[in-house]
């Protein structure tokens, strides 16, 4: 029984919402071709005696109970012997997560990993995307106050981000340069990302789903009234939609990359045909979403082409 074990290492069940959870949805997927699901928190891992133990729980998932899940067991597991780890806990991309990454590295030959931890640690979701500039809006990674200044200038509207912030969290649209704000913003984060502001965002942006190297679909996201922010946490709409020639070209050529580096679960983004610069590998969402609007289950595609 020991290879129908998967790890979920994420954040704690209870902070889930079945309704969207991407992890929940590959969860109970899985646990319908009898595998046992194992799921613990990062702070639970650990290096002991020359092995990789996270201390969690057996759970089962449900999307008919009220309570979505359920602990079996707690316990200590030795997470060689499972056949699958998936890393879905959310960022931010801290020293906790790097953490992580540093004592899965030590079981990535014997276990299957989801996505690869060394490969994670190397690919930051948006410096990544400087490999990409000739397919985004003028963008900038800096905390040079005089380099955004002049960014400023000749942009006039301008996105700055948080490098391993998620979700949509402190991002700021700016119509003209504010020294204190940027000053502040730089303290806090040091190295910022800056984007010229695409007003096609109204229209709702494109979330690529990418799984194995293979673009499997897409999502739109509308920000809602007066927001320009496309993510569903806060309060965007989803809608199914298509590619166009140039999003697919553009999607398949990133997707061949991140194969190379060993990336198997992916998202990008797209706004007005332009890549918006977050390559979500650590804990890609939106699989459910897709399935309700569209009625296809790519958590079967994910796990087929795992072989599990």
């Amino acid at each position: 029984m020991t290879n129908k074990i998967i790890a979920i290492q994420g954040n704690h069940p209870s902070q889930l919402n079945p309704k969207t959870d991407t992890t929940i949805f590959l969860a109970n997927e899985i646990q319908n071709k009898n595998y046992k699901l194992f799921y613990f928190t990062p702070k639970n891992l650990s290096i002991i005696n020359k092995k990789v133990v996270a201390k969690g729980s057996f759970v089962k998932f449900s999307y008919t109970n009220k309570n979505f899940y359920k602990i079996i067991k707690s316990q200590k597991l030795d997470l060689i012997k499972c056949k699958f780890i998936l890393i879905r806990q959310d960022p931010p991309f801290n020293l906790e997560y790097i953490s992580t990454t540093f004592i899965l590295e030590n079981i990535k030959n014997k276990v299957k990993i989801i996505n690869d931890p060394t490969s994670i640690r190397n690919i930051s979701e948006k410096f990544y995307s400087a490999k990409f500039l000739k397919f985004m809006p003028p963008t900038i990674f800096t905390q040079n106050i005089s380099e955004i200044k002049n960014f400023f200038k000749r942009c006039k509207r301008v996105v700055i981000k948080p490098i391993h912030s998620f979700g949509g969290n402190d991002i700021y649209l700016l119509d003209k340069f504010k020294f204190n704000l940027i000053n502040k913003f730089i303290r806090k984060y040091d190295h910022i990302m800056c984007q010229k502001f695409l007003p096609d965002i109204r229209k709702g942006d494109k979330r690529v789903f990418i799984i194995n190297g293979k673009v499997r679909g897409a999502i739109s996201r509308i920000p809602r009234k007066n927001s320009f922010l496309s993510n569903m946490s806060k309060g965007a709409k989803p809608i199914i939609t298509k590619l166009t020639k140039k999003e697919t070209r553009i999607s398949n050529y990133i997707a061949k990359d991140l194969k190379q580096k060993k990336i198997f679960f992916a998202g990008i983004d797209f706004i007005g045909q332009k890549l918006n610069g977050d390559i979500n590998v650590t804990s890609p969402t939106g699989l459910k979403t897709f399935y309700d609007l569209s009625n296809i289950n790519l958590a079967k595609t994910f796990w087929k082409d795992l072989k599990a």
